[in-house]
């Protein structure tokens, strides 16, 4: 069984922009649930990493993203669909020394899912945050957990991850990062 920890993960966010958010079936879920969990990430200290796919052609990362990041928030442009494939991110990634990447963006079933297999093939212990991921049809955005999931990737939801990296009321941020879910 696996659980998150604070001090082994790291957030890797993939392509939310505003071109690929608006053409998601699910944009007014993924935004909420992304903003959170990178909130909560900032909270909690985590490590957070952003690409943008093209963004000269599909925009930056959307607002309320950027709003929710701090200043050791590092962004990577990119044309390849998996973020790896990126020499100087990948070895930033390496460099955190975290066994556990906590992922979510868009495309599910493109960008995301190739990052997955990526980290994946290099023994990170890779968590996807299903509702804060999207697709343009519903029946890839499906496609594209199931494949990441039969690969070896945990699906979690948004709850799931902060709770296990909470574990318990008591956590001295824990009232900060229920106020972001009431």
């Amino acid at each position: 069984m696996t659980i998150l920890n604070i001090e082994d993960s790291l957030i890797l966010i993939i392509d939310v922009q505003e071109k690929l958010l608006n053409a998601t079936f699910n944009k007014n879920l993924l935004e909420k649930k992304a903003e959170i969990i990178t909130k909560s990430a900032n909270i909690l200290n985590i490590p957070i990493y952003v690409t943008e796919q093209y963004p000269k052609g599909l925009g930056s990362t959307i607002d309320s993203i950027k709003n929710a990041t701090n200043n050791s928030t590092k962004y990577y442009e990119k044309t390849s669909f998996s973020a790896l494939d990126d020499k100087k991110l990948a070895e930033e990634i390496e460099k955190e020394d975290k066994k556990q990447i906590v992922i979510f963006g868009i495309e599910t079933h493109i960008c995301v899912n190739q990052t997955v297999n990526a980290l994946l093939n290099k023994n990170y212990e890779v968590h996807v945050i299903s509702d804060a991921c999207g697709s343009r049809s519903e029946m890839e955005y499906s496609a594209g957990l199931s494949r990441m999931k039969d690969n070896g990737a945990h699906i979690i939801t948004t709850e799931i991850a902060l709770f296990e990296w909470l574990k318990s009321a008591k956590h001295e941020k824990f009232k900060e990062i229920q106020n972001l879910i009431k």
